[in-house]
């Protein structure tokens, strides 16, 4: 493992596990939805997913459908053609990065005992979750919730560390900057047509 590659795992990897196992671990042949699967944490999510047998479909953007393949995927979805939400197919867990739909929208896409949960989003979609989530639950079958980074966790570092040894997750790095393009960085991560991760280099006596 390069250091890198390394860089790339700390936070969206361990966010991807944690959220892909926060109500219950998942079972080979479960439908499991990766919304925002081409994105940093979406390309973890969708290898650690099929890790456990899941059937995956990833959710993204027209360019970054052929990447989202690549890495294991079994169907993907358009978003920018097609609402998930409304396509009448059912989900045993939508791990939600992109979080673009209403829990509610989310919920009718979820198999009876489905399982729901946000990863990310904006503000007021992360508030939803936290406040309408829990009581969702309380009255159904269908549990719906969120999970944040919880970097004490250190058998998840080294759970993840397992499946790259065993070649079941490689980071995808889109792009390298050195560290004086940092700014650059950040303008490519906020036009959000990034693929995967990002990586600022460091030179230290002229290796990097």
């Amino acid at each position: 493992m390069t250091f890198e590659e390394a860089a790339t795992i700390p936070q969206s990897a361990i966010v991807a596990l944690q959220g892909l196992r926060k109500k219950r671990q998942i079972q080979p042949g479960q439908k499991v939805l990766i919304n925002g699967a081409g994105g940093g944490m979406g390309t973890f999510a969708v290898q650690i997913a099929k890790s456990f047998g899941a059937e995956v479909t990833g959710v993204d953007s027209t360019r970054k459908l052929d990447m989202v393949r690549s890495i294991g995927a079994d169907h993907v979805i358009d978003y920018t053609q097609e609402d998930f939400t409304k396509s009448g197919k059912h989900y045993d867990l939508i791990l939600d990065i992109a979080a673009h739909h209403s829990i509610f929208h989310c919920k009718r896409a979820l198999s009876p005992k489905g399982i729901y949960v946000m990863v990310g989003g904006s503000k007021g979609a992360i508030l939803q979750a936290m406040f309408l989530g829990p009581l969702i639950s309380m009255f159904g079958s269908k549990k719906m919730g969120i999970v944040g980074y919880k970097p004490n966790k250190k058998e998840d570092m080294v759970f993840i560390g397992e499946l790259f040894e065993a070649g079941k997750v490689v980071p995808v790095i889109d792009r390298r900057y050195p560290l004086s393009e940092v700014a650059e960085a950040f303008r490519y991560l906020e036009e959000g047509h990034h693929q995967g991760k990002l990586v600022i280099t460091v030179e230290h006596n002229n290796k990097t």
